[in-house]
């Protein structure tokens, strides 16, 4: 069956990294554009950064420009997201999407915890 799961997430003081994970199975992974999304407590879930299916072009939020970085691997069916110089509003679930806009095909994971804080 499809699955993502994120992996990575955890505590970090501010200005500190971390390396999120995406692994899927289940579908085409090279046939999706991924993107990683995040949801605060009492906030609207914001997407974070896209890349498409080949990994040619990225897009990022204002808030993460400059500091996030999305990649994906296609051999081995995982997306990532490094985040540096990390701030407290960062703090939310990141959750991992996969989408097939030509047929509407999307698929999200559970999500990991990242905590911002000193």
């Amino acid at each position: 069956q499809v699955q993502l799961v994120e992996s990575g997430g955890g505590l970090v003081q501010p200005g500190g990294s971390l390396r999120l994970s995406c692994a899927a199975s289940g579908f085409t992974f090279s046939r999706y554009a991924m993107s990683w999304y995040r949801q605060a407590p009492g906030k609207e879930r914001e997407l974070v950064a896209h890349i498409t299916s080949a990994g040619g072009s990225t897009e990022y939020a204002d808030s993460v420009k400059g500091r996030f970085t999305i990649s994906r691997d296609n051999a081995k069916n995982t997306v990532y997201l490094q985040m540096n110089s990390l701030k407290p509003e960062d703090t939310a679930v990141y959750l991992c999407n996969a989408n097939w806009a030509a047929l509407r095909l999307e698929y999200w994971g559970q999500g990991t915890q990242v905590t911002v804080s000193s």
